[in-house]
């Protein structure tokens, strides 16, 4: 890619993301999700390969009618009440119009099926990019718009993405897609709380974030973009793989990693709002998810490679470790013992 396009692209997607997590007004939070799709497509598409070429007009189609819906239900509630701050959203149909458009931009269930495709046709940065840095707009949008949105609907997304997120990874090889459908079950996990604790939806969201970028950060170290690559992928950098297994463990929520962390909270504070039943359903669900997880981890450390292996196998890396890498790793394992501080200062 040209450095003048990658340089103004890279700033008007972070442009386009801070204008939309810092306004108030629909128009501008509009302005700030056109950007940032806009920003975005140039690095999807930079291989020219036409799945690459697939995955832009893909996102690009969902991500224009999701702005369009947002869009609609904004002028929807502004016509009828004159309002057109995001925190006044008062009509029923704009209310529900407004969920669509977000569970559409986050990839939630029954609109997700545009985002493992998408991921798999891009590269490993880009597809990092899209799982965490291009969720923040629409998830900052559900934030603030919580108290005018239907708690029942936004249940019954949740856990058909949890169930989904799960189930559909079981038999994937791809590991885009199969971080594209772990993507889908996290963010059913933050949806089902976000009404009733927003600042636990936003630690959830926040910590999912820091993991995912962990994994991806190893795989694009290590260049895997499947299970097969990834069991001979030992050889380039054995300490840095079996960090990537006590991430992806970490990933799945076993005690006394990270991922724990949120999944815990979650529970618990559906229990308190008595809906246990919820919390039973979705701590049955992850451990689908949890079955994927520990086959990557699997796959990553414990699996050695066949003998008979028909390509070059890469032997130890010559570059030094990635600094930013193993600051994540360690913050993605290890913050689970200081959960009181975390807690006492949300």
């Amino acid at each position: 890619m040209n450095p003048h396009t990658k340089l103004i692209s890279s700033l008007s997607l972070i442009l386009g993301t801070t204008i939309t997590i810092s306004s108030t007004h629909w128009m501008m939070a509009w302005t700030g999700l056109e950007l940032s799709t806009l920003a975005i497509i140039p690095f999807i598409s930079k291989s020219h390969h036409p799945r690459a070429i697939e995955a832009t007009i893909k996102y690009f189609l969902v991500q224009a009618t999701a702005s369009t819906l947002l869009l609609f239900s904004s002028m929807t509630n502004a016509w009828s009440s004159g309002q057109w701050d995001i925190t006044q959203l008062t009509h029923p149909t704009s209310s529900l119009l407004l969920t669509v458009a977000i569970a559409m931009k986050l990839g939630l269930v029954p609109f997700h099926f545009w985002f493992p495709e998408v991921l798999q046709g891009s590269s490993l940065i880009t597809a990092l990019f899209l799982s965490t840095m291009m969720k923040f707009p629409p998830v900052t949008l559900l934030l603030l718009t919580t108290h005018s949105l239907n708690p029942t609907l936004l249940t019954a997304l949740a856990i058909a993405s949890v169930a989904l997120g799960g189930w559909m990874g079981l038999n994937q090889t791809q590991l885009r897609k199969l971080l594209a459908f772990s993507s889908i079950a996290h963010l059913g996990w933050m949806t089902a709380v976000i009404i009733y604790n927003p600042k636990l939806a936003l630690l959830t969201f926040y910590l999912y974030v820091l993991t995912t970028t962990t994994v991806f950060l190893a795989l694009n170290s290590t260049k895997t973009l499947k299970l097969t690559t990834l069991m001979t992928s030992w050889t380039k950098s054995p300490t840095l793989n079996a960090t990537l297994m006590l991430v992806l463990l970490s990933l799945a929520g076993l005690p006394p990693l990270t991922g724990f962390l949120p999944k815990w909270l979650i529970i618990q504070e559906l229990t308190k709002q008595e809906m246990a039943t919820t919390a039973t359903i979705l701590a049955i669900l992850s451990l689908l998810g949890l079955f994927f997880y520990l086959r990557l981890a699997y796959h990553s450390t414990i699996t050695l490679p066949p003998n008979s292996t028909n390509h070059m196998k890469h032997w130890h890396f010559t570059k030094p470790t990635n600094t930013t890498a193993a600051i994540l790793a360690t913050l993605s394992t290890l913050i689970l013992p200081l959960s009181p501080l975390i807690l006492a200062a949300a």
